[in-house]
Order: C-alpha cells, then structure tokens, then sequence
C-alpha cells in the first residue's frame, strides 16, 4: 500500500497519503484482532481472496477486473496530487478517512452474525441462510461497506478525478453480487426464501 501510494505522489511529504494509511491500517489492524480473537475460521475465510481461490469462472473474471479497478482507484489519487489536477479541501479528506472507518464497523457488524462470510464466493457445508444483523435490512451488507470503502479512498487521498472510478468498481461489484446470488441460491438450502424476505441487495429501500 505504502508502494502504490507514495511511489506515483513521487513525495513522502503527503499528508493525506499519511493519514490514510494510518486510518486504514487502525481499522483494519482493529478488525484483525477481532477475528484473530473472536473467530479465527472467519479471519482465515476473509483471508483467502484473489483468483486463485475462486470456483466460479465468472467470479474469477470479477474479482480479476475489481482488484484491478481498486489499485488504479489508489494509484491515481496520488498521481492526482502530484500532478495538481484537483482541488479538494482538507475537511473533504477528512470526511474520507471518515467513511473507511464506517466501512470497517459495518465489516465488523456483517462478522458478528456471519461466521461464512468469506471473501470469495462459496457454499461450505453447514453454512446456514443469515438473516439478523445487517442482513435484515440487505442482502450483501460487506459489499454495502465496500462502498464506503470505495467512495472513501479517492477523496482521503484528495482526489476528484480518481472517484471517476467509482461507478466502474461498483459496475464489478453489482455484477460479482448478481452472480453470487445465483450460486447461494443454488447450493444455499433456504436462500430462495431469503431473497423474498429481505428486498434489497447492495442499499436499503431503494435496490
């Protein structure tokens, strides 16, 4: 991270860069500690992401063109900086760093009822439909926090034009759920009944 943030800011002297860096790695090291603590079944699920540990062809092709849409979403807010190209205010930054923290208290809520929730797209045996927690009010409430997450990162790097790529990340992201929903409600006992109790997919009262 420290790579792909300072190398293309060309400086170490960037304080949003800085700031990011610590609120994401407070989060995120907080979150850690959680899982490692409380469930470590779940911290190994969490941990196992990229292509290697998808089964689905299509979910492969996602997560391959998402991961890649997340690190030009973070090389180009510093290049942004370095370049001059926008001009964003320190409270907007700020109000970034913000909204990674929320998306971190949202994963963190999502891992208090879903013991199965990995990071790839999967049905282990006994995993069991959840519907408490967040998941009575959405169906995907982790990739609800990616989008804190994603909106987030550009602006605490004080970045205008990097949230350009904003929309392409949750285009990945609505096609990844979609095709999520056909697995679990494939191999998932329950989850048809499921997608008629809860409504919404990704944001309450409106998809």
């Amino acid at each position: 991270m420290l790579a792909l943030i300072f190398v293309p800011a060309w400086t170490l002297q960037y304080w949003r860069g800085w700031v990011f860096v610590l609120v994401f790695t407070i989060c995120s090291g907080a979150y850690t500690l959680y899982l490692a603590k409380h469930d470590p079944a779940l911290l190994k699920r969490r941990t196992e992401v990229g292509i290697s540990h998808e089964k689905e062809t299509t979910q492969k092709t996602l997560i391959a063109l998402f991961m890649a849409a997340c690190i030009a979403l973070v090389v180009l807010s510093p290049l942004d900086a370095r370049f001059g190209w926008s001009s964003v205010v320190w409270p907007v930054s700020i109000a970034g760093d913000a909204l990674i923290a929320f998306s971190f208290y949202v994963f963190y809520l999502v891992s208090k009822v879903n013991t199965y929730a990995a990071a790839n797209v999967r049905v282990e045996q006994g995993q069991k439909v959840i519907s408490s927690g967040p998941y009575a009010l959405v169906r995907h409430p982790m990739y609800f926090a990616a989008l804190f997450l994603l909106a987030g990162t550009p602006l605490a790097l004080g970045s205008w034009w990097a949230l350009l790529l904003f929309p392409v990340c949750i285009l990945i992201l609505i096609a990844r759920l979609l095709n999520e929903e056909r697995v679990l409600a494939r191999d998932l006992p329950g989850y048809v009944e499921y997608m008629h109790e809860v409504r919404y997919r990704l944001i309450p009262r409106l998809w």
